[in-house]
């Protein structure tokens, strides 16, 4: 059983990259203010990245559950990630987006995701209201925090103010940047958790099966603990260079981890975070290879 922590989905990008304008088109490709980037993979022929091709994804490499999330480059989405859950109830979890200075609603998603890093104005305690609406709602919180300890102070002010909030710190602290070990020491308060979305990104021009990767998972759960450490694969984006599968196969097969450590990491972790229920288990179809 595997649960991916960290995956995005869209109709259309209405986003920005700074203040200009981020807009999906043909072929996996989008218009990223004013550069033409390699969105999705050119197999997603018409801008849409649809819950449909998430799941035949996700069930072509043995993914069980995934947790779907919003970003300022893809603007916000919450219609469409109601409709993937009633969809696909069993496998996925979704997450309200919140934009600095826009209206939002908790209502129907399991979590907030708040991109911290793109804040239109400094401060991450302005945010407390939210952050204590979450609570409130019994949902969770999914952040992307500024790069090495600009917010880590913030955020620890705000999880320990609010003890019974579940918060994950994704892309895995922002693992290549200077000082990313004290986003993760924030993993040592009971409610805090962090996830590795993007972490085949951040260690791309290394590549599969990304040796330093697997050392800073290493050095992470001697930080915190693997048991609060969770997998995730920033789907669609990374999918430019491997496939879903090679996100999560360099760590089943790697020998520096163990299997509980795995299952932890793949798995049951993110299952008791963020409170999947009866996952189904998939068939094993084998490849013409």
């Amino acid at each position: 059983m595997i649960i991916d922590a960290h995956v995005h989905l869209w109709k259309a990008q209405t986003g920005r990259r700074e203040n200009r304008p981020v807009r999906s088109l043909r072929d996996g490709l989008s218009d990223f203010g004013g550069e033409i980037r390699q969105m999705m993979p050119p197999y997603m022929l018409t801008g849409e990245n649809s819950p449909e091709m998430l799941i035949a994804n996700m069930n072509y490499a043995g993914v069980n559950g995934a947790v779907i999330m919003g970003e300022v480059m893809d603007g916000r989405q919450d219609e469409y990630f109601r409709a993937a859950k009633a969809k696909f109830p069993d496998r996925l979890k979704i997450c309200a987006f919140f934009d600095e200075g826009e209206p939002y609603t908790l209502d129907g998603f399991d979590g907030i995701k708040i991109c911290a890093c793109k804040l239109k104005t400094p401060g991450l305690l302005k945010l407390f209201p939210v952050f204590e609406a979450a609570r409130d709602a019994g949902k969770f919180v999914a952040i992307e925090l500024a790069d090495g300890t600009e917010q880590t102070g913030e955020l620890r002010e705000i999880a320990e103010q609010l003890p019974d909030l579940r918060i994950a710190i994704g892309h895995f602290g922002m693992v290549t940047m200077p000082d990313w070990q004290e986003q993760i020491r924030l993993a040592r308060l009971p409610n805090v958790f962090v996830e590795s979305g993007g972490i085949t990104w951040l260690f791309n021009e290394e590549f599969y099966p990304y040796p330093s990767a697997i050392r800073a998972i290493r050095e992470a759960a001697d930080i915190c603990g693997m048991d609060k450490l969770m997998w995730g694969s920033d789907y669609p984006r990374t999918m430019v260079e491997i496939t879903y599968k090679m996100s999560f196969d360099f760590i089943l097969k790697s020998p520096e981890l163990s299997e509980a450590e795995k299952e932890a990491f793949l798995f049951s972790n993110a299952r008791d975070f963020y409170g999947f229920d009866a996952l189904p288990e998939l068939p094993v179809i084998r490849n013409m290879l």
